[in-house]
């Protein structure tokens, strides 16, 4: 966690530096914060951007445990993740920027500030308990341990 946030924290400052330079460049109008409200670009409410966020992030994670079981197909799982975060970014841009990872959330609100900061508890709890959510509904679906791949040739 430390690693992500910090290294979001580094990204969003190199961007803030190069977006600095533009003539009319505002960081406190957002940054690609996160947001509800007001602040989602398509003025979605509380409830739409929490549910809109857990279930996202609960596909993700799904899609991510199963690509990446024992028993998925070797080499498949970078193409699936990869769809399946441009799909969430598809949908949820509109509603609260798309958040579906605390760190992507945090980095941007430390140069944004005032209303980013208030809404940022949202982008930790949604991701967390979607997240947990995948976790127990995977393992409810797929009790087996995953098959253990014989790397040894025979």
């Amino acid at each position: 966690m430390v690693a992500q946030v910090s290294g979001g924290i580094v990204g969003a400052g190199v961007l803030c530096l190069i977006a600095s330079g533009h003539a009319g460049f505002d960081v406190h109008a957002g940054f690609a914060s996160n947001g509800y409200g007001d602040h989602s670009p398509g003025g979605y409410g509380l409830t739409a951007a929490l549910v809109c966020e857990v279930v996202m992030t609960f596909a993700f994670l799904f899609l991510i445990l199963g690509s990446t079981h024992g028993r998925a197909p070797q080499g498949f799982a970078p193409i699936a993740i990869g769809l399946c975060l441009t799909f969430i970014h598809l949908i949820s841009i509109l509603v609260t920027n798309t958040s579906v990872n605390p760190a992507r959330s945090t980095a941007p609100v430390l140069f944004a500030g005032g209303w980013a900061v208030e809404q940022l508890w949202l982008f930790w709890v949604a991701p967390m308990a979607g997240a947990l959510i995948a976790g127990f509904v995977y393992r409810w679906l797929s009790p087996d341990v995953p098959a253990q791949v014989d790397v040894s040739g025979r």
